[in-house]
């Protein structure tokens, strides 16, 4: 699996997010997208994720060297990040049973299973608007680690997670990512010491015209 940027650039209204970015991800590499709070990281995540469109330039994803057509895209790719909502009405085992019907758990991994490893088998029955902001990141990182997609998106994984989380993060990243493409959004070396390349988002953004 490889994601292409050729030259891609966002902007909102006349004001320049990134631009003239151009850069490929491949699978079993993981990434950091670093800088400072407000330089666009998030904003980088999401366009590559296909949340949000560029204006310029294009992202190309391709499997076996077959481009995917952008419908398809949504299949290969899992993603945590704070301001994506659970349905809180639901318990944690309803919303993981309703969500592997649209993207499968890896192999050898069931909702049981994947409460376990984050530590949510207590709460399996509980709705998820009683969950403290920590456990309800447990649940978002075992949306996204489990998911079978060779593509993986962490925007600031850690957010709300105590030490004990921070340590369970490390072992997901450690344990559910050989293979995939990992790409991760944030600030903080704690969240992306792991990573092999980092790229630096001011480096598209501090002299754009």
């Amino acid at each position: 699996m490889t994601i292409s940027l050729s030259d891609t650039g966002k902007r909102y209204n006349r004001d320049w997010i990134f631009r003239h970015l151009s850069y490929q991800f491949v699978s079993g590499s993981s990434y950091a997208i670093v800088g400072p709070n407000g330089s666009g990281k998030s904003t980088l995540l999401q366009t590559i994720s296909g949340a949000v469109l560029v204006n310029e330039g294009s992202i190309r994803y391709q499997e076996n060297e077959t481009t995917l057509a952008d419908e398809q895209v949504h299949r290969y790719l899992s993603m945590c990040a704070p301001y994506l909502e659970l349905i809180e009405e639901m318990t944690a085992i309803e919303l993981l049973d309703f969500h592997v019907q649209f993207k499968p758990f890896l192999a050898g991994i069931d909702t049981s299973a994947a409460l376990a490893i984050v530590g949510l088998t207590a709460a399996r029955n509980k709705q998820i608007r009683y969950f403290s902001s920590g456990m309800k990141q447990r649940l978002k990182l075992a949306q996204a680690f489990f998911s079978d997609t060779p593509v993986l998106l962490l925007d600031e994984p850690c957010t709300n997670l105590d030490k004990e989380g921070i340590t369970l993060y490390r072992s997901l990243l450690d344990n559910y990512t050989k293979e995939r493409i990992v790409i991760i959004s944030s600030n903080d070396p704690a969240e992306y010491s792991t990573c092999q390349t980092q790229l630096a988002i001011t480096d598209y953004s501090s002299s754009i015209n």
